[in-house]
């Protein structure tokens, strides 16, 4: 039978040392982020929990928000909560991970070795987990609207302003890398190659999702049976 997705999910985010490890990493930013509020750290929460912990720019919570006085509690305890979300969403993505690898390695043992052909093919299959299901699939849309518009206030905006900030935060933590290695020189070339890279990161972050996808609906192995 196979395990309810959500507790197959929290399975996948606890079930292995990988993923208990991210988990305990993002625990000790947020810990240092809370009690070191104005120290420029290594390790940021945001980018950690990256890019699903970046959609909280649209929402009126978390330490750099307006909130004051009474308010401002609540408004952490939500940013707190938030980033658990964000957290289990990767750690759950490690896990899938993790537990595929063994299965792959099971699989290359038994069938042949690959002609020249399957090498061909090989790519592809590398990416379907970004097509072959609909989380993955709205990502995508998402990441090719933010880079439309991107592309549009530059070549038909009168003032791109900060246009390659969505982008740039719907790809992270690539996503930066991209922005940092656009070369400079002509315009066309800086932003040819940042939108390159803002695709290979997309992509790159929905074959992770297409596998945490495949991952939650595998079912649960059989538990071992107790020693007398």
């Amino acid at each position: 039978m196979s395990t309810p997705r959500p507790r197959r999910f929290l399975t996948l985010a606890t079930g292995n040392w990988p993923a208990r490890g991210y988990l305990a990493l993002v625990a000790v930013s947020v810990l240092l982020v809370l009690l070191f509020p104005d120290l420029a750290l290594p390790v940021d929460p945001m980018l950690l929990t990256a890019p699903l912990s970046f959609a909280g720019v649209a929402l009126p919570f978390g330490p750099g928000s307006a909130a004051e006085g009474a308010g401002l509690t609540p408004a952490v305890g939500l940013w707190l909560l938030w980033l658990v979300l964000c957290a289990l969403v990767n750690a759950a993505v490690v896990g899938a991970l993790v537990e595929d690898r063994p299965a792959a390695a099971g699989a290359s043992r038994t069938e042949p070795a690959p002609s020249a052909g399957g090498r061909a093919h090989r790519p592809r299959a590398l990416l379907t987990p970004a097509v072959d299901n609909w989380p993955a699939r709205g990502y995508l849309a998402l990441v090719a609207a933010s880079l439309g518009f991107f592309l549009y206030a530059v070549y038909l905006s009168p003032d791109p302003g900060f246009a390659g900030v969505w982008p740039t935060l719907a790809t992270a933590p690539l996503g930066f890398v991209a922005l940092l290695a656009a070369p400079a020189g002509p315009d066309w070339f800086g932003t040819l190659a940042f939108s390159a890279g803002v695709t290979l990161s997309g992509l790159f972050n929905a074959v992770l999702l297409g596998r945490l996808v495949r991952g939650a609906r595998l079912p649960q192995p059989p538990a071992r049976p107790r020693k007398a």
